[in-house]
């Protein structure tokens, strides 16, 4: 008998594990992340279509505890060093977008008829933003170093801080819910001085152990991971046995091991691990969702997207700029909040666990949550298109004293070459230009690359080269070259590329000079050559020719390019 039951529980596992991989490959080709194909996989999982998910007990355990690696990834990457750098945007955005999404949800909750308490429980979930997905999207459009996703970044941090602080709440709450009357006061300020015992453990793991810990355990990689892991899972238990639950025992451990310089290393080997492990907790989520009650939901649900959807970014870009930055930052940073988080769900599950909301209502914040994530990865995806069709009507977000951002006006100066992106390729190139006798305007998105280049010597100035209004202030007239180094901007579509902007906005400013252009396939190479691209660089190519060259050639030295008659190396012609 229980064998039998121990081979149907690998069947039911191994169908889920299928049929997850099947939406998730599909979720691949609509660009879609894989929170939103994880919940659609425990819907048709669930009682309402396939019927296959039904050992809750074992679904629910691999998901309590892919929340706690969950949480503990994410107290090993709070980076409150990153929320100092970046000053008062970060924190006055994040505290500020958190603010108002808070009372206008509540207020728009009310409205559609939803009692106070489910109201404040819904408003709070739709404050908080998934950093997972931003981070990715941003990452893959090559933009997490720039300006606005500097700053994103630091506002989803501050976001990071209000969650826990929301689940710290939530605690205390239902720890006092548990009892009535002087005994609910007695509950809280135990849990609470269990908290702080705890907290000052941490400390002194901090202060002694955690680094000679980590390094001892360094040098066998898999201990290490079973360690973290094993660690994750010890203070989740005992948080949850004090009182305070798992997701905060988890938060604490991850924040006890954030000082270490391990901590990338043992992220890096555990963000699969939690992506896997967080697949049972969007099942579960999935599979507890009545689809018959969910149809009573979507009109609330449709008007609370279309709040996180346009809401949000609108009130980061009018928190932005009144701070002094321009449209187009806070229009960009905007979009990163346009949807809600995985800790959203969680968030709601706590309440439900409470008995302060009901199921109803984390199938309302869930529905929310496929809605928004779906439409905010495109409109991330598509930011730069986005802005363009409505940069007409943002300037009501845009002071006329602009100071917040770094220097972006043209130089007055004469330069042969204006040289876009400051990276490890860029910076080669402007510094052989610049050693030939060339005089080399570089610009970058990147606070750090532009400061990296400025201290090195060379004229910059902060700027992105898709932005039409930016290209408009540059000393054209007397430039030979413009150089686009910048990495291929790939989105699987070959005409959504900065290059073809800035050709085109170049020609359309009477640019007289030549164009060069870095590509890496040859498909972006052609359609900058039919743009009219005087010269296409293609670093991969061009290097192994060169290379093969040296090596085919016995008279053939490594050294610099050759010089010309006045000692002087050649530009490209």
């Amino acid at each position: 008998m229980t064998a039998a039951i121990g081979d149907y529980l690998f069947y039911e596992i191994a169908a889920l594990l299928v049929l997850a991989a099947g939406v998730g490959f599909v979720g691949l080709l609509l660009r879609q992340p894989l929170i939103v194909s994880f919940i659609a996989v425990g819907i048709m999982a669930g009682p309402s279509v396939l019927d296959i998910a039904r050992s809750d007990a074992q679904i629910d355990l691999l998901a309590e505890l892919g929340i706690a690696v969950l949480l503990f990834l994410v107290g090993l990457k709070l980076d409150f060093n990153l929320v100092r750098t970046l000053g008062p945007v970060a924190l006055i955005t994040g505290l500020g977008q958190v603010a108002f999404t808070t009372i206008f949800g509540f207020l728009i909750a009310l409205a559609l008829g939803l009692d106070a308490r489910t109201a404040l429980y819904v408003a709070v979930a739709l404050t908080f933003s998934s950093t997972i997905i931003i981070v990715k999207l941003l990452s893959d459009k090559r933009e997490i170093d720039s300006l606005h996703g500097r700053i994103a970044l630091g506002f989803l941090i501050v976001q990071d801080v209000v969650v826990v602080i929301a689940m710290i709440a939530l605690s205390a709450i239902g720890v006092g819910g548990a009892a009535e009357g002087e005994g609910a006061l007695t509950e809280v300020l135990r849990v609470l001085g269990y908290g702080c015992a705890m907290l000052a453990f941490v400390l002194l793991f901090v202060r002694y152990l955690a680094n000679p810990l980590v390094e001892r355990l360094s040098q066998a990689p898999e201990l290490l991971v079973s360690f973290a892991i094993g660690w994750a899972a010890l203070l989740a238990a005992v948080g949850h046995y004090l009182g305070f639950g798992k997701e905060l025992g988890g938060l604490l451990a991850g924040i006890s091991l954030a000082s270490t310089p391990f901590r990338e290393a043992i992220a890096a080997r555990l963000a699969s691990l939690r992506d896997f492990l967080l697949l049972f907790f969007f099942i579960a989520l999935g599979a507890s969702l009545d689809l018959s009650v969910l149809g009573a939901s979507v009109g609330p649900a449709i008007v609370l997207s279309l709040f996180v959807l346009i809401g949000n970014p609108l009130i980061v870009l009018a928190i932005m700029g009144m701070m002094g930055y321009r449209k187009r930052t806070g229009f960009l940073a905007g979009l990163t909040v346009a949807q809600i988080s995985e800790f959203s769900l969680i968030f709601m599950a706590m309440g439900v666990a409470i008995g302060h909301v009901t199921e109803e209502a984390l199938g309302l914040v869930t529905l929310v949550g496929l809605v928004t994530i779906a439409a905010s990865t495109y409109m991330i995806t598509f930011s730069h298109q986005f802005y363009a069709l409505f940069e007409p009507v943002l300037g009501v977000f845009e002071r006329r004293d602009m100071g917040a951002e770094p220097d972006a006006g043209a130089a007055t100066s004469a330069h042969d070459v204006i040289l876009f992106g400051l990276g490890r390729y860029g910076l080669g190139i402007a510094s052989e230009l610049r050693a030939s006798g060339r005089q080399v305007l570089g610009i970058d998105f990147s606070p750090e690359a532009v400061r990296n280049a400025k201290a090195q010597g060379f004229d910059v100035l902060f700027g992105d080269a898709s932005d039409p209004e930016f290209l408009a202030h540059l000393p054209l007239e007397r430039t030979r070259w413009l150089v686009m180094a910048v990495p291929e901007h790939d989105t699987g579509l070959t005409h959504d590329d900065p290059r073809l902007s800035l050709l085109q906005t170049a020609r359309d400013l009477g640019f007289r000079g030549k164009v060069a252009m870095a590509a890496h396939r040859e498909l972006m190479a052609e359609r900058l050559t039919a743009a009219r691209a005087d010269l296409v660089l293609m670093p991969y190519r061009d290097a192994a020719f060169a290379a093969a060259r040296m090596i085919v050639d016995d008279t053939a030295t490594p050294g610099p390019p050759p010089a010309d008659a006045d000692g002087q190396k050649e530009l490209p012609a």
